[in-house]
């Protein structure tokens, strides 16, 4: 491909983009492939020369998009939102244009002195404890933000013990803690560290979903008595499956007296934080060593974007730096570098995108963005209430709702197939308290009221036609 026709490409690969978004909502919602169909349908010799782009587009567009789960659809209402908008999406352009590598601050200084200061203005937006200010890095994912922090809190808790030869002089004594509502990211982290599934412990939670701070307490006493060594407690600010708020203020007070980390996953929901009507979610958050939020759930940013957070640095460093020899030129007291604050070695230019949402949209920008939202879902959660066939399963956080039908986990579980079938909206589902629940989260930037009136009539209308089998 020679620049020019790079340039003829890109123009109508914008235009493709820009006109794709304006009319996501025409497109099946949930992608209706049937298992392989993508690969068979693409499926060919491996190429001995190259072929021209316009064969390849044409391949996409006839194979490719049939394919795709549209997550930008105003009509998609599953999981938590992967959210984009234009200044987001030119910036990894950019990004991926410039194709740095800013593993060091001297393999390109811009990288990393625009993320110091994208992730300082996070902290004012946020409202975060202001240790966080210098102690931000972008990682990939919340997942990668947990890892990162449980690490830490595996190397804190043996530096106490004096032992600085390694996970295997203390065998499987180690133990971690999270909520049973908890995202799965924070069991995953465990088996990867080696601290091992079962010695993982869930505490319970309340009927809103959050956790019992008392069962954590009561968790780490048993433990330390039977010769483990309580190292790492996660909270969620926003749980998975419902949104529910743990109370950080209690859980930070235990995690201070016994001296173990305390990371707080706010997901999804930190970017609410945004907005001082919401920052009691945060209550007690001064407490935590360790803090994340992904612009790239509902702060216009595309995936992938997770800001992590850490009262220490250096404890972060102490955990995961390994210097080789090549690197050691690089080496400076005056600057950051940020490939020894996660698990790659190489990073990309992911500052970019957040910079360029900031500026475009705005403290106020933002902050419209997340009241309209919740707005959404308030009025969803009163249509539920008002319906005498529909229940709340738990109560609305955020923008977040989860109902069922009255009839039950089986009524309610083919009224989700059909919906999901009908292609013009997605939702996914989860067990709340033993029942089968169905979620509906309001977070794309497209979303608009007119798009949840339509998901209610159509979950009205398909309700009736599966309490109508009923009968």
């Amino acid at each position: 491909m020679t620049s020019e026709q790079f340039r003829r490409a890109g123009h109508d690969l914008i235009d493709w983009i820009a006109e794709y978004l304006e009319h996501a909502e025409d497109y099946p919602v949930l992608s209706p492939v049937a298992p392989g169909q993508v690969r068979q349908s693409v499926e060919q010799p491996l190429p001995a020369r190259g072929e021209a782009w316009q064969a390849m587009w044409d391949d996409f567009i006839a194979h490719v998009i049939p394919g795709i789960t549209h997550w930008q659809s105003p009509n998609f209402f599953a999981y938590f939102p992967a959210n984009g908008s234009y200044p987001a999406i030119l910036g990894e352009l950019l990004s991926a244009g410039l194709g740095v590598n800013g593993m060091l601050w001297s393999s390109s200084p811009a990288v990393t002195e625009l993320e110091t200061f994208v992730l300082d203005w996070l902290v004012d937006l946020l409202d975060l404890p202001a240790h966080f200010r210098g102690s931000g890095v972008i990682q990939d994912t919340a997942s990668s933000s947990s890892l990162c922090a449980l690490l830490c809190g595996r190397e804190q808790a043996l530096e106490w013990q004096g032992n600085d030869i390694g996970l295997g002089a203390v065998g499987q004594r180690l133990t971690i803690y999270t909520s049973d509502q908890a995202h799965s990211s924070i069991e995953k982290a465990a088996v990867i560290a080696g601290i091992g599934r079962q010695n993982v412990r869930l505490v319970r939670s309340d009927e809103t979903g959050a956790m019992i701070p008392a069962h954590l307490s009561e968790l780490i006493v048993a433990d330390r008595a039977a010769g483990c060594l309580p190292s790492f407690v996660s909270a969620t600010m926003g749980t998975t499956s419902s949104l529910a708020m743990d109370p950080l203020a209690a859980i930070g007070r235990i995690t201070s007296s016994e001296r173990i980390w305390f990371h707080v996953d706010g997901a999804m929901a930190g970017t609410a934080l945004a907005c001082p009507e919401f920052r009691r979610i945060a209550d007690g958050l001064e407490s935590a060593d360790s803090f994340c939020v992904n612009p790239h759930k509902w702060m216009l940013t595309n995936f992938d974007l997770d800001a992590f957070f850490v009262r220490d640095p250096h404890r972060l460093t102490r955990t995961l730096s390994i210097l080789p020899e090549y690197l050691r030129a690089a080496q400076s007291d005056e600057v950051i570098n940020y490939r020894d604050w996660h698990i790659p070695l190489g990073r990309r230019f992911r500052a970019l995108k957040l910079w360029f949402v900031v500026r475009s949209f705005g403290i106020e920008g933002i902050r419209t963005h997340i009241r309209e939202h919740v707005r959404l879902a308030t009025v969803f959660e009163r249509w539920i209430a008002d319906d005498p066939r529909f229940e709340l399963v738990s109560p609305r956080s955020l923008n977040l709702v989860c109902f069922r039908l009255k009839a039950g986990d089986d009524p309610s579980e083919r009224l989700l197939h059909a919906l999901n079938r009908s292609g013009r909206m997605h939702l996914t589902h989860t067990k709340l308290g033993g029942r089968y629940a169905l979620r509906l989260c309001i977070g794309q930037p497209r979303t608009r009221e007119e798009h949840v009136r339509s998901a209610w009539a159509l979950i009205r209308e398909t309700a009736g036609q599966v309490l109508g089998e009923e009968s």
